[in-house]
């Protein structure tokens, strides 16, 4: 398992597109706290990139390179190893290496700049997304075997959980705007990762106030320690659950 996961990460960390993800957080990182007379407005401006960027590369690339690892794939099954084993070894991977990218480009330049507990849930909420959509992806990859089907169903759930999914949330709250939704709102943010976390960060940076009394019920359960350990916990329920589903998928199929 540790000679896959080193092949794998060693593999993807030469991959010319991980290379140019990791310069472009690192660019983008730095200008963003030297455009900014206040750190703290630098890491609210990279919260769009850390939401929107970092979920997106994690999810085509790892979609991508697991249809590309085919032959390599089969070669494994066909050595005496597990079918878990050898997904669960390409999951940690691809993991490893995008985490690893994520935290060069963006967690250095954030504990130079803004080494706090907020800084600190910033890369801690990143590296989270960056595992998540690798998990994901590979679901999604495993769950055909047509690469362009599969890497398009990997971008709408992109699109999904990044753009559409706010738009549903939002349409429902207009068409039932007579009903107290407010507290209903905080078990629906726990469907989506990425405003799980953006509603993490955003309390911690204290602009709670500006979302108003939605706002307010949100300090008052994500604020506390247990709302901040469920949400956690929650995140973490997003990688093992389409890990397990990808792991007993590929144990079925028939390559």
């Amino acid at each position: 398992m540790k000679k896959i996961i080193k092949y794998v990460m060693a593999d993807i960390l030469r991959n010319r597109i991980v290379l140019v993800y990791l310069f472009f957080l690192l660019v983008a990182s730095f200008s963003v706290f030297s455009l900014e007379d206040n750190s703290s407005k630098g890491l609210l401006s990279l919260l769009n990139i850390v939401l929107l960027v970092v979920p997106l590369i994690s999810i085509i690339f790892s979609t991508i390179y697991v249809y590309n690892s085919a032959e390599f794939i089969e070669l494994l099954v066909s050595q005496p190893l597990k079918r878990r084993t050898i997904w669960i070894s390409l999951f940690v991977g691809l993991a490893g290496s995008l985490s690893i990218a994520f935290f060069v480009g963006v967690g250095i330049p954030v504990l130079l700049y803004e080494a706090n507990l907020t800084g600190i849930m910033m890369i801690g909420v990143g590296l989270l997304l960056s595992v998540i959509f690798v998990a994901i992806a590979m679901l999604a990859a495993v769950w055909t075997r047509d690469k362009a089907k599969g890497i398009g169903v990997a971008i709408m759930l992109w699109v999904y959980f990044s753009i559409l999914f706010d738009g549903l949330v939002l349409f429902l709250l207009f068409q039932l705007a007579d009903y107290p939704l407010e507290k209903a709102m905080v078990g629906i943010s726990a469907l989506n990762p990425i405003d799980l976390s953006r509603i993490l960060i955003l309390l911690q940076l204290d602009v709670s106030a500006m979302m108003g009394y939605t706002g307010a019920i949100f300090k008052d359960f994500f604020g506390t320690a247990s709302g901040m350990v469920i949400s956690l916990s929650v995140l973490l329920v997003w990688i093992l659950l389409p890990v397990w589903l990808s792991v007993r998928n590929f144990n079925r199929k028939d390559l």
